[in-house]
């Protein structure tokens, strides 16, 4: 065990033991940040999707499974594809693709995205019911 403790000068060590959605580190124009399972992302439960209008977001699958959902066509979402992420494997979302992910309870997913991506730069689009259905059927054609 190493006694001599490194100056947060020189080194920030942060964690995540928590759940849902954790920015852990800003830095200039960029944010770390961890997502752990949250009931809301359970396939049922997803309503909504996001997209980025700015910048472009990168997942990385630590542990666990996640599923990112992508949708196609600008102002609405036309269709829906699943990727069932591969850990340690970078999955960058282009800016402008609408997006939402669902997470096996024991799932970490590290998050990099531009620092100023907020509610007023990611706009939601809520889903109709056969959105919501091809989610749930997607999810369990992946995972069952």
């Amino acid at each position: 065990m190493n006694t001599d403790m490194v100056p947060e000068s020189l080194l920030e060590i942060r964690e995540c033991a928590g759940v849902g959605y954790a920015p852990l580190v800003d830095y200039g124009e960029w944010r770390v940040a961890i997502l752990r399972f949250i009931d809301e992302l359970l396939p049922q439960k997803l309503g909504k999707m996001q997209r980025h209008v700015e910048t472009d977001e990168v997942f990385v699958l630590l542990a666990g499974r996640c599923i990112l959902f992508v949708g196609e066509s600008a102002e609405s979402v036309a269709q829906i594809h699943a990727q069932d992420m591969e850990p340690m494997k970078l999955y960058n979302v282009k800016r402008g693709c609408w997006h939402t992910h669902t997470l096996s309870e024991d799932a970490t997913v590290l998050i990099v995205e531009n620092r100023d991506t907020t509610v007023y730069n990611s706009p939601v689009i809520a889903l109709d019911t056969k959105q919501r259905e091809r989610i749930v059927e997607l999810t369990r054609q992946l995972w069952m």
